[in-house]
């Protein structure tokens, strides 16, 4: 039987999505860790100016990505039942697609290098044309092992793709490529992963550009395109403005602090994301509520995702000297203020997969319009100060973002505030305290080297917080523990 056939009641949700979330998560921890580790060596390896200029090429490959036709290709995971023609319509406006999007980025690459100052940044655009060509090799059959919660081919193939953008990573690094190093490790990674997806889901179909009768698939496809440019708008404002603003030193400084910060919000959550939305899908079509599911989800992520940024503002000194290096030192500041901004967006990007389930873009929609006026003045505003500002802006800007999806989105998820809350102050509570005894205790120390300080404040903050849970939370850790040994799954 194909990936798209309707397998009816085989083996229960409950299971499926079980078994869904360890290998999409489970395959993302491992393969993030192999990331992680060529990641840091690579940044004690290049210099920020190189991360600055990488960030200058990528804003454009973000934006024009709006257009890759992931819309398009989700639109088979929400539907009820899909055609073989359907799926040929699709992979045949993937081509068209991401060909036209290659050769429109090759053609504004020096516009881009001339807002920015930066020369360099035409030949590291039209290198990176090469991106586009994988993208229909992997949203077509990611689509399809979606739509049926078929996680585990895509988590072997997602960790073989960042094995090998990792071995690319560090062996130019090490060679002296500089930036390019950050062009060519993705190259890798991405056209791995295209081979290996297109193999698992058995995709590999004639395309059709007869777009007759797709009126369905462009509409949902159409406005999470729309919601994408809207997204867009709200995640690179920072990058669009300072990069104009400040020299490829100063914005690398920044990206970087951003970029390790998101870590757990950026690498984690969206492959959790990835199967609620099926499983969301799933409860909407055969009429279940929701709202359970999603407290659910909000409550097993919260509580994972509150002491880690915690636990991140507090060691951020001891952890950059000891990982990455004596150059990155100015980054300190940034990582502080911008991992107390993380829980709000993390708390805010949850709530897209359940209204997007049911059939709802468009409140995606709003959420990122206002996300998009939100930050854009932010960062207009923060960029006057310097880099700290515009870091600043992030502890001003998301809270309010955070409450706005809160208003536009809980009424159709059909969740009361009251319950939002439940879900999140154990998590919250537990993770303030550990904060405060980690806090004292760094203050006792003796003088320790970075790693030292580093293994024995986290360390600490860790056995404190799993202390605090069982003492005053125990329901939770059980319902988590359960959910692990196949007792009571959180996404039902």
């Amino acid at each position: 039987m194909s990936v798209y056939e309707n397998q009816g009641n085989q083996g229960s949700l409950r299971d499926r999505v079980r078994n869904a979330i360890f290998w999409r998560s489970g395959s993302q921890i491992v393969a993030q860790l192999i990331a992680w580790t060529s990641t840091f060596l690579v940044i004690r390896m290049l210099d920020p100016a190189d991360y600055g200029l990488f960030a200058m090429a990528t804003i454009v490959i973000v934006f024009l990505s709006l257009l890759e036709g992931y819309g398009f290709a989700s639109s088979l995971i929400q539907r009820e039942r899909i055609t073989k023609l359907e799926i040929r319509q699709v992979f045949g406006m993937l081509i068209l697609l991401n060909v036209a999007l290659g050769a429109i980025q090759f053609a504004v690459a020096p516009l881009a290098a001339a807002y920015f100052r930066e020369p360099e940044v035409t030949n590291l655009l039209r290198v990176q044309v090469l991106l586009f060509l994988t993208t229909p090799f992997i949203a077509l059959p990611f689509a399809l092992l979606s739509r049926e919660l078929e996680y585990r081919k895509q988590a072997l193939a997602s960790l073989a793709g960042s094995i090998c953008g990792a071995i690319t990573a560090l062996v130019l690094a090490w060679n002296g490529f500089g930036v390019w190093t950050l062009v060519y490790a993705p190259i890798v990674m991405f056209t791995v992963r295209a081979i290996l997806m297109t193999y698992a889901a058995r995709s590999l179909v004639w395309p059709s550009f007869s777009f007759k009768g797709t009126g369905a698939l462009v509409g949902f496809g159409g406005a999470m395109t729309v919601t994408q440019f809207f997204w867009f708008l709200q995640s690179q404002s920072d990058v669009f403005i300072g990069g104009r603003a400040f020299d490829a030193y100063s914005l690398g400084l920044y990206t970087t602090a951003l970029f390790l910060v998101q870590i757990l919000v950026a690498k984690f959550v969206p492959p959790l994301n990835d199967v609620a939305f099926s499983a969301y899908s799933r409860m909407h079509r055969e009429g279940s509520a929701i709202a359970p599911a999603f407290a659910g989800a909000v409550r097993m992520i919260m509580i994972i995702a509150l002491p880690f940024y915690l636990g991140l503002a507090i060691t951020a000194e001891p952890l950059v000297t000891a990982v990455l290096g004596e150059q990155w030192l100015e980054i300190i500041p940034l990582v502080q203020l911008l991992a107390l901004a993380m829980p709000f967006m993390t708390l805010q990007i949850l709530f897209a997969p359940a209204t997007n389930a049911q059939g709802r873009p468009w409140i995606d929609l709003r959420v990122h319009i206002a996300g998009a006026l939100i930050m854009g003045c932010a960062f207009l505003i923060g960029v006057n100060y310097g880099i700290e500002g515009m870091a600043r802006m992030w502890l001003i800007a998301f809270p309010l973002l955070t409450a706005v999806t809160m208003a536009l989105s809980m009424p159709v998820i059909g969740i009361r505030l009251g319950e939002l809350l439940g879900a999140i102050l154990p998590g919250l509570a537990a993770s303030l305290a550990m904060a405060a005894l980690v806090m004292a205790l760094d203050m006792a120390l003796p003088p320790l080297s970075p790693f030292a300080r580093l293994a024995t404040l986290g360390f600490a903050g860790m056995a404190c917080y799993a202390l605090l849970l069982l003492i005053f939370a125990r329901p939770m850790v059980t319902e988590l523990w359960g959910f692990i040994v196949k007792r009571e799954p959180v996404l039902t």
